[in-house]
């Protein structure tokens, strides 16, 4: 038989209140996601200061109010367990979506010896890694989530996040930041033709 105290810690499923119906798990998970926007948020200030292309300051300042609408919602609907008032919006990107392939020969990589040093590659792999790991996180968040509505803003921002993270990919592409190697034609088509479609109807 449980004691008082362990009787009073017992809840049924209708006495829990709303900001109350959220998993273990799921708070922790959460916690983690929406920490990486605020970092995504934080960061952006700080480096900001730091770029000089017109362009890339146009995407940073695009993501960075699309990424604090997502944060408003994400944390309403965190405290309230309810729909918010502002459901995940959409991101559209300004790019293009081509890109360059192949590899460039450029000055071997190393780590800035001083702050004044951070140029506009810098800023823009700092950005990615940033979305990349959101993405990360909020799928994690989304699987983990016992809050229907939680899960569904998880789960409907992964692939803004995923858009957001292309977006500044083509940027770095565009300017050889982000180099894209590939196969020679015959490992690619290879590889491509490895599948074959199921036959028939399945049960």
């Amino acid at each position: 038989m449980p004691n008082q105290n362990q009787q009073q810690n017992l809840h049924s499923s209708d006495q829990v209140q709303p900001q109350f119906n959220h998993g273990g798990h799921e708070v922790f998970d959460a916690h983690e996601a929406i920490n990486t926007v605020v970092s995504a948020l934080e960061q952006g200030l700080l480096y900001e200061p730091h770029i000089k292309d017109q362009e890339l300051r146009g995407i940073l300042q695009r993501q960075r109010a699309y990424l604090t609408q997502t944060y408003n919602t994400l944390i309403e609907t965190f405290k309230t367990g309810q729909e918010p008032s502002v459901p995940t919006q959409t991101y559209n990107m300004n790019q293009d979506n081509t890109v360059i392939y192949g590899i460039q020969p450029s000055t071997p990589k190393a780590p800035v010896a001083s702050a004044q040093e951070i140029d506009d590659k810098c800023v823009s792999s700092f950005l990615i890694g940033n979305l990349k790991a959101a993405a990360g996180e909020f799928t994690l968040a989304a699987l983990e989530s016992t809050n229907p509505v939680l899960r569904r803003v998880f789960a409907d921002s992964v692939p803004n996040l995923i858009e957001l993270a292309y977006e500044i990919f083509l940027y770095q592409n565009k300017n050889q930041y982000y180099q894209v190697p590939q196969l020679r034609e015959q490992d690619t088509n290879a590889i491509l033709n490895m599948y074959a479609p199921i036959q028939g109807t399945t049960h």
